[in-house]
């Protein structure tokens, strides 16, 4: 676990890596960005493991060193998480993350590709909103103030620091651009436009592409069992994402959900069954506002997907058998008259919901348009 042997694919981003620890020109203060999927948490993982190793090869660490055997337990008193939580005063208090660390532990080892709706079901957290809240920082300022355990390099992994109080993110600012010797930040964004200009001035940059389709052909074949013609489908379809190949192998309840209140929606809005769309809107509004969120990402996909499926051109379409047996029939309704309209109507309900808008008014709102595009 959590050796560069673990990340799917991204073979030149390894080897840069290596490189800059091997020739000791180690960042201190990385950022990595890139498509959902792509692996940016397990190749960052891997990364501190690898510099948390005294006995590092060539290519990975040795695995077999005190430092290694305790990476294996997530317990490497050198190495310091940071994610997003939810802040509670009762029954117990938690409000930073170290109360939370055993379920994060038990994330990270049971699968290193996921999203944040994954963990806040981990966390049973629906409803909640999950933040690094400003007490994160001062006990990083702590925690990095102590001497290394282990004598070498002290690593902190904040995992969507996009969710961070803006205090507590000012607090940081000093450590980022001065931190002590040997110690090393690597943030893991989603979302690296939504961070303060001043975080992503002091972090080096690091692009992951999307993982190749033969990469990611070759770890579904290996890991998961996947006949070769299955596992090339599947990877055509998910687009060098992988966390969703694993929710499309899981057959992923939340994935099939969406799809059909996409179809209802769809339906409901061309036959004009208002109060049946109000229900529809209420049903969205009980959901919470990161699961809002996802769908009206999935629901994007859906139709730039199903405008493309127009220009029968299969190798263009990114789509699972459920999604494409409901395309034939509603594919010819998305044209170069409304995929616009539909697009941007999607996207602004996307901001209101990021605004705390009442969620009803949004999506009764957003569906009463819908109607109107339909018929262009």
């Amino acid at each position: 676990m959590f050796s560069f042997s673990d990340v799917i694919g991204q073979e030149e981003a390894k080897q840069r890596l290596r490189l800059e620890v091997q020739e000791g020109r180690v960042a201190h203060a990385l950022l990595f960005c890139g498509p959902e999927g792509s692996g940016k948490l397990p190749l960052a993982l891997a990364y501190a493991r690898y510099l948390s190793c005294p006995h590092r090869t060539a290519t990975d660490a040795c695995g077999t060193c005190p430092s290694c055997v305790k990476w294996e337990k997530l317990i490497h008193p050198d190495v310091h998480f940071a994610f997003p939580i939810v802040k509670t005063a009762t029954p117990k208090k938690k409000e930073v993350c170290d109360d939370y660390i055993t379920a994060w532990r038990s994330m990270l080892l049971e699968n290193t590709y996921f999203t944040l709706p994954h963990w806040i079901d981990e966390m049973k957290g629906e409803n909640k909103q999950l933040l690094i809240y400003s007490k994160e920082s001062d006990e990083i300022i702590r925690k990095l103030s102590l001497k290394s355990s282990e004598g070498g390099y002290k690593v902190v992994i904040i995992w969507l620091p996009e969710k961070m109080h803006e205090t507590g993110a000012n607090k940081l600012l000093k450590l980022l651009e001065e931190p002590p010797a040997q110690t090393v930040f690597l943030l893991v964004s989603e979302n690296p436009e939504q961070l303060l200009t001043t975080i992503l001035s002091r972090t080096q940059r690091f692009n992951l592409p999307r993982i190749a389709e033969g990469d990611m052909v070759e770890a579904l074949q290996s890991r998961y069992g996947i006949q070769p013609q299955e596992s090339a489908n599947l990877a055509h379809v998910v687009n060098g994402n992988f966390i969703r190949a694993l929710e499309e192998i899981c057959l992923s309840s939340e994935s099939a959900a969406f799809l059909e209140l996409f179809i209802s929606l769809m339906r409901l809005s061309y036959q004009r069954k208002i109060r049946e769309m109000k229900q529809w809107s209420e049903t969205m509004a009980a959901m919470s506002r990161e699961k809002q969120k996802h769908f009206l990402e999935y629901a994007q996909r859906l139709l730039r997907e199903n405008f493309i499926y127009n220009l029968h051109r299969p190798e263009m379409t990114y789509m699972s058998n459920p999604e494409q047996q409901f395309s034939v029939r509603f594919s010819p309704f998305i044209n170069e008259r409304n995929v616009i309209g539909m697009m941007h109507e999607l996207s602004e309900a996307q901001i209101h919901i990021e605004q705390n808008v009442n969620p009803k008014m949004v999506f009764f709102d957003f569906s009463l348009k819908i109607i109107v595009l339909l018929k262009q």
